[in-house]
């Protein structure tokens, strides 16, 4: 594409024989004087607008990424104060069982959440409570062990119930531990707001919070607000999983955790806590996914429970395991349950192994 400087208009010469031809519009700008002779010579040049150019766009500059950050968050607190629930809100997605019996949860189940340039891995730990038995003993060796590896340690209180003897030997225990601490009242919705107030103060005078917030984990009510917190709060690093990750916990596992979910939601307080799901087979195949579980519990009379009357306990069971399991997934799901007897398998260390606790010797 040509532009008007392209071709240069050249200016006219002074000569007093040629006659004035025609000319464009023209500006008359004094040239200096020069000394030729006695007699200044004054020059007329004729001023030309400048050639348009096209336009070139500038390289844009290059836009500084925030630093990228990753952290572990452990929810730590009592028995059924609502962490699984809370998890589950963070993470976008079920990744932890819940139940309204307590100790429901019994291994570490983490939940990861991105925030922009940030990974929170959050931490779900087993409620800690006096431990009587052994496993007992490993559940909460666990949860303290989660908060001493965590960046964050996240205590969570049931607003309705306050500071008991429990909560109490847990505030008592966290002023130990040398972490940034923050308090989460749950259940707000169901607590006035000058109780809640209280509470926290309460919760902040016997140990020194950096932070404290008030959620719903039900309805998920202060839930962004904590987890934009967070984000802003773990340390710079590089991400631990990949940004579409939102669980370390093997698939085999988690499907193993949903069954026992519907165990104990199905048999309330028929079957005690003496009772385990391991999956034994999981196998693809061009119709879905078969899997093979074992329900293990410890007397003839606990089978009897979980199978039901004509086996009506068991199907219920699996279709409720089986529907949620293939949500997930996202494909057809075929379940197998079997109930076995295994007498003392909470004594057993390979079973441990299986739920990822360490075995408390003694």
């Amino acid at each position: 594409m040509s532009t008007d400087g392209d071709n240069d208009i050249p200016a006219p010469e002074a000569t007093a024989a040629a006659a004035p031809a025609p000319e464009p519009r023209i500006e008359e700008t004094p040239i200096e004087e020069t000394s030729a002779g006695d007699a200044a010579v004054k020059e007329t040049a004729v001023a030309e607008a400048p050639a348009a150019e096209e336009a070139v766009p500038a390289a844009a500059a290059p836009v500084a990424l925030a630093p990228t950050r990753a952290g572990f968050v452990a929810l730590i607190g009592a028995p059924n104060a609502g962490k699984s629930t809370l998890l589950n809100q963070l993470v976008g997605a079920k990744v932890s069982i819940v139940s309204h019996k307590v100790q429901t949860t019994r291994a570490i189940m983490r939940g990861i959440a991105m925030r922009d340039r940030s990974q929170i891995i959050f931490v779900d730990t087993p409620g800690i409570f006096a431990p009587k038995r052994r496993l007992d003993r490993a559940m909460v060796d666990t949860a303290w062990g989660g908060a001493m590896d965590a960046d964050i340690v996240a205590l969570l209180i049931d607003a309705r119930k306050g500071i008991d003897a429990e909560i109490g030997e847990i505030l008592q225990r966290l002023r130990d531990i040398r972490r940034k601490k923050i308090l989460i009242l749950n259940k707000i919705d169901t607590v006035k707001r000058d109780s809640l107030l209280a509470l926290a103060a309460d919760a902040n005078a016997r140990v020194a919070f950096d932070d404290t917030y008030m959620v719903s984990a039900l309805n998920g009510d202060g839930v962004e607000y904590l987890t934009d917190d967070l984000a802003r709060s773990v340390p710079e690093g590089p991400w631990l999983y990949p940004e579409d990750q939102i669980s370390d916990l093997p698939m085999r596992m988690l499907a193993a955790e949903i069954t026992r979910e519907k165990v104990f939601l199905r048999l309330h307080d028929e079957l005690p806590y003496s009772s385990t799901v391991e999956t034994d087979q999981w196998k693809e195949q061009p119709n879905g996914v078969r899997i093979e579980q074992t329900i293990f519990v410890e007397r003839e009379s606990q089978r009897k429970i979980v199978l039901g009357k004509g086996g009506a306990t068991i199907k219920a069971i699996s279709m409720a395991a089986r529907g949620e399991i293939s949500d997930i997934i996202e494909q057809p799901v075929h379940l197998f349950l079997f109930v076995k007897v295994r007498e003392n398998w909470a004594d057993d260390p390979e079973r441990y192994r299986e739920m990822g606790l360490e075995f408390p010797r003694g």
